[in-house]
């Protein structure tokens, strides 16, 4: 078992690394997140993925 030094005794390494171990990240950004709207014009995008239909028909 550890003996208990508290954090102002500690060294500045061994400070850094018991403020690490108790930082936690998020899983995702906690920000909000704007979807794009599909009407506008992306280069990048593919032209068939604009039209998706949805019809189940297919063009053979």
């Amino acid at each position: 078992m550890e003996k208990f030094i508290p954090r102002e005794k500690l060294g500045k390494k061994a400070r850094k690394q018991l403020d690490n171990e108790k930082r936690t990240t998020w899983e995702h950004s906690p920000a909000t997140r704007r979807i794009e709207s599909k009407k506008l014009y992306n280069r990048n995008r593919k032209s068939h993925d604009r039209f998706d239909g949805g019809y189940g028909v297919s063009c053979v």
